[in-house]
């Protein structure tokens, strides 16, 4: 019961709200709602005065009576039998009108708030609000397909997209934050320090646009260094650069095409088995699983064994201190903290394994 009551107070739609609140305080000037509230006790407490001693016996509990009855009216909830003179009439169309301009004031605001909230959200001026999401900076082709893979049922992370764009181009599947993706404002907005990971595509096929992709490295790193980082780069010459940011993860696509490309002119097929793999095709899925502790010790030829029979998976490469080593030696013994890179139909087959992650 009280992880449900945490988890409701703790949904991004109330940090969304609760973002917006923050920022429009910092705007207005509180002063204003002071003054009033003062102004509006101070109106009560007088004229609640008046009608004790205009309308009543001056008692106590007739004061009390009073300034219930003064704050009641000023709401639109008073009696108008409390009062039965000329001065508590009086009074209280004082009250009635001051009542409706107090009303007004914080209905107004109440609607300036939900119009502006509302604005900036389907602006793309709002703020995520989630926990444990991805974060896509930019959008090209590689950027759209990918949001299409991550959106389906094989991942269950939220996305948010950080893009400089007057619409969404994702859809509405995806919170959408407009802004300079080098921007660490724009990046807190995205939720970047609360992220799993962050996938940065550049805008076109430029250079310049490697160069706006390392500064956006440069600022995840600063405001999120745990946030793990792959970034999709145009020019091979620049993977040196991306790699003193410290990123995690480069893919070069033209070469990765142009390697595919080439293997598949000499071995027809080829392209089409990476795809499905890749793309959670007909039973075949890549996933990345920590090695069990009763796996450890073993020899690569035995763990494929075992993988296949019990679990239906097809080991592929071991990742050991970072390293992926694929297609070990006949003589490779398996260790604690390795991961296991395999190809499998379902994550249903793998759960006796301890899962670590599902490679994008």
């Amino acid at each position: 019961m009280m992880r449900r009551v945490k988890g409701l107070f703790d949904s991004p739609l109330l940090r969304r709200i609760s973002w917006h609140l923050k920022r429009i305080g910092e705007r207005v000037d509180g002063r204003f709602f002071i003054s009033l509230s003062v102004g509006l006790a101070a109106f009560i407490a007088v004229t609640s005065v008046i009608v004790w001693i205009a309308e009543t016996d001056r008692s106590v509990s007739d004061l009390g009576a009073s300034l219930y009855w003064a704050g009641a009216t000023v709401l639109g909830l008073g009696h108008g039998e409390f009062v039965s003179g000329p001065v508590g009439w009086g009074v209280g169309w004082l009250l009635g009108l001051f009542g409706v301009a107090i009303v007004a004031t914080i209905t107004g605001a109440l609607v300036g708030f939900m119009i502006d909230f509302l604005l900036k959200e389907g602006q793309g001026m709002g703020a995520s609000g989630y926990r444990g999401h991805i974060v896509v900076c930019g959008w090209n082709a590689t950027a759209r397909d990918l949001i299409a893979e991550l959106s389906s049922d094989a991942y269950e992370s939220q996305i948010v997209l950080l893009h400089d764009s007057e619409h969404n181009p994702a859809g509405n599947s995806v919170y959408f934050v407009r802004g300079d993706t080098t921007s660490e404002d724009d990046l807190k907005r995205a939720g970047i320090e609360h992220a799993v990971s962050a996938i940065i595509c550049p805008a076109d096929g430029s250079n310049e646009a490697d160069m706006s992709s390392i500064l956006t490295v440069l600022a995840i790193e600063s405001l999120a260094p745990d946030v793990r980082t792959v970034v999709e780069v145009n020019n091979p010459d620049h993977v040196p650069h991306f790699r003193r940011a410290d990123v995690d993860e480069v893919m070069v696509t033209s070469k990765l095409a142009a390697h595919l490309l080439a293997r598949t002119a000499m071995y027809p097929g080829l392209s089409e088995l990476v795809v499905d793999i890749v793309s959670g095709g007909d039973g075949s899925e890549l996933y990345r699983v920590s090695l069990p502790e009763d796996y450890a010790g073993m020899s690569i030829d035995d763990v494929a064994a075992r993988l296949r029979h019990q679990h239906r998976a097809t080991l592929i490469a071991v990742s050991r201190d970072g390293i992926i080593q694929a297609n070990p030696d006949e003589g490779f013994c398996l260790q604690p903290g390795d991961d296991l890179v395999l190809v499998a139909e379902s994550l249903g087959a793998l759960m006796p394994l301890r899962e670590s992650s599902a490679l994008p």
